[in-house]
């Protein structure tokens, strides 16, 4: 693997923020003697599958790494939940430098063709009633990708709501305590609710959530751009384009690992 797309793939800022997080795992025997594994080199090609799109078993061998033992590394941090502390650790980051737009939230989905079935997937009404998966993703006001889940396709966009905003995590603060709960959250009339407003209220936050057969599209249109941004980043993220992964929780961290990277690139921007 050529120094350059290592670089590219995983810079030295990213990797100073991953490796504090890195479980310690005990090394596999072979033969006579343990094998180092080289934590930074499996990380990178990981980040090459979620970019790239290509299956485990077309790893290049010139990133050093069996295609067997980086999904299996890659297995094991998604249990060990590296994704999520690696994606809390970008924000942190942005958030101490007040980077991270708490004046709202805005919540929208999107769905994509599961090849292979597995756990939560289902009929998508929008694509023929073939499998599918739907993510679910909430941002702040300008983008950068907070919360994120998946369900089956043909799961109402709706019962995302709560538990995004319930997985909004605590971010760090340029000053004082940190902050989990934007002042609003925007939403198109899908997630349209009297329940959804009043949850909301109860928590402090003001809903803007379209009203069915009231608030026109052009209205939506000036804030909903932002979320089909972030949507748009995710996907580019060639992994999440079609779901391979039979295991969701495999899906899911593909899905993280594409929120924390493109989390890191607002604040590659920010620190240079």
């Amino acid at each position: 693997m050529g120094v350059d797309l290592s670089q590219r793939l995983v810079p030295d800022g990213l990797w100073e923020l991953v490796e504090p997080l890195m479980p310690t795992f005990v090394m596999r025997q072979q033969g006579g003697g343990t094998v180092p594994l080289d934590d930074r080199a499996v990380f990178t090609a990981v980040v090459y599958v979620l970019t790239s799109g290509c299956a485990w078993r077309h790893l290049p061998p010139s990133f050093g790494v069996s295609p067997a033992t980086a999904h299996r590394r890659f297995a094991a941090w998604t249990k060990a939940g590296l994704w999520r502390r690696l994606h809390c650790a970008v924000l942190d980051e942005l958030g101490a430098r007040g980077e991270v737009d708490w004046t709202s939230a805005i919540v929208d989905a999107a769905s994509v063709r599961a090849k292979k079935g597995g756990a939560l997937t289902g009929p998508n009404p929008v694509d023929r009633a073939k499998p599918g998966s739907k993510l679910h993703v909430l941002s702040d006001g300008r983008g950068l990708p907070l919360a994120l889940a998946i369900s089956a396709a043909n799961t109402h966009d709706s019962q995302a709501l709560k538990p995004l905003v319930l997985g909004i995590p605590a971010v760090r603060s340029r000053r004082g305590p940190r902050r989990r709960r934007p002042a609003k959250l925007r939403a198109d009339k899908a997630y349209h609710s009297v329940e959804h407003l009043a949850w909301l209220r109860e928590r402090g936050i003001v809903p803007r959530i379209a009203r069915p057969g009231i608030d026109s599209s052009e209205r939506l249109g000036r804030h909903r751009w932002k979320i089909e941004r972030t949507i748009a980043w995710l996907f580019g993220y060639r992994r999440l384009t079609v779901r391979y992964e039979r295991i969701s929780d495999h899906f899911a961290a593909f899905l993280g690992l594409a929120a924390a990277l493109s989390c890191y690139k607002k604040l590659a921007k920010v620190t240079t």
